[in-house]
């Protein structure tokens, strides 16, 4: 039986010199790589007492919607800014070369709501941390953010103290 590192292709050298690409994809194209994946990041959450799942654009979608499908739980997500229809907080938060704004319909979260945040990919922390940060803004809790990769050499965790992080493979470089 394949592990899910197995699905994972490794490309060297992308998209700089020295740089490993985990490539999500080469697991999603596997019909079971992909029920692996889902799988492994819905046993992160056993005995997690949660109310919503809130997913990143667009990977966290991705992994998102079938687990809230399995635990029958709604899925709110995080877009792009002017992505989204309705009245929307945002969150501005910076990339190694500037920054980005992410958002959310202001009336998807309701204040007391306990809320678990899933991503395909931990790297540097900024996303999530203002996906976590916007999440609190509405009078919501952080129960638990769940990534199916984690690249420990860029020390995302660091941004995350004080949160329940969990995930299924950590590489230990960049």
């Amino acid at each position: 039986m394949k592990k899910l590192e197995d699905y994972v292709l490794s490309i060297p050298d992308f998209p700089e010199p020295g740089v490993i690409f985990r490539d999500v994809t080469s697991i999603l194209q596997d019909a079971d790589g992909l029920k692996l994946a889902i799988d492994e990041l819905q046993n992160l959450l056993e005995g997690v007492d949660f109310d919503v799942i809130v997913g990143t654009e667009s990977r966290g979608f991705i992994f998102g919607v079938p687990i809230a499908y399995n635990l029958h739980k709604p899925f709110v997500p995080i877009r792009k800014k002017g992505k989204l229809p309705r009245e929307t907080i945002s969150r501005t938060y910076n990339l190694e070369y500037g920054t980005a704004t992410i958002e959310m319909h202001k009336d998807d979260i309701k204040p007391g709501q306990r809320v678990v945040l899933v991503d395909d990919l931990i790297a540097t922390g900024g996303t999530i941390e203002a996906c976590a940060k916007m999440v609190e803004q509405q009078g919501a809790k952080v129960e638990k953010i769940i990534f199916l990769m984690e690249l420990a050499g860029l020390k995302g965790r660091d941004k995350l103290k004080g949160y329940d992080v969990a995930s299924v493979i950590r590489y230990e470089g960049k």
